[in-house]
């Protein structure tokens, strides 16, 4: 392959159930694998895989070993989503120096997802590949996908978003008034109702 210069290119996006897309399909296609959907029940077959250098799973400590798999992992995310908008996973593009050889690409991605995702309790599918385009053009590039909900300590799927109450002055919680009556507000459970928001559970976006 021929050896060219080439612009720095990264490019993040989000893996939505609403655009009719599959985390399982997407590790397939990084991964140049075979893979079944429990979900959907579609089998994955990627199209390509003479340009696939490595591809490789790295796991937080509290993850679940079987998610080492794959097909155990991306299937855990897809059946985690009950939502027909639900967001399944982060993917990342990025080119590498054409210069580089695959052990040095391998041992710097391999570090960079360790680092940057997994130190952060994310479960990272990551994939090299090299490619090369209809001029002759060597393209090195990673694949690397990620998952969104946090894990427990027990290596359950955390939730995305938290409730945090809001304070006043004094760091009390602000209760709901009803503007008819002039009370807190109560929910049909007869629960007190106290002024909240939501965030983020991690701090990944």
């Amino acid at each position: 392959m021929g050896n060219v210069t080439k612009q720095a290119s990264t490019r993040f996006s989000i893996v939505k159930r609403s655009k009719g897309q599959s985390a399982v399909e997407k590790a397939s296609y990084i991964s140049r694998s075979v893979l079944v959907s429990e979900f959907d029940g579609q089998t994955y077959r990627p199209k390509y895989h003479e340009d696939l250098v490595h591809s490789e799973i790295t796991l937080p400590p509290n993850a679940p070993k079987e998610y080492a798999d794959r097909a155990t992992l991306w299937n855990a995310v897809e059946l985690s989503e009950k939502g027909q908008k639900s967001q399944l996973a982060r993917m990342l593009k990025a080119s590498l120096p054409n210069e580089w050889s695959y052990e040095f690409a391998e041992e710097v991605v391999r570090d960079y997802v360790q680092r940057n995702f997994v130190d952060k309790g994310m479960c990272a599918d990551w994939a090299i590949h090299d490619s090369e385009n209809d001029k002759g053009q060597r393209n090195l590039h990673i694949h690397v996908l990620l998952t969104m909900r946090p894990l427990t300590e027990n290596g359950e799927w955390g939730a995305k978003q938290k409730k945090i109450y809001d304070l006043d002055e004094n760091g009390e919680k602000i209760p709901v008034i009803d503007k008819k009556t002039g009370q807190q507000k109560v929910d049909k459970r007869n629960r007190k109702q106290w002024k909240c928001h939501t965030a983020d559970s991690t701090d990944w976006n």
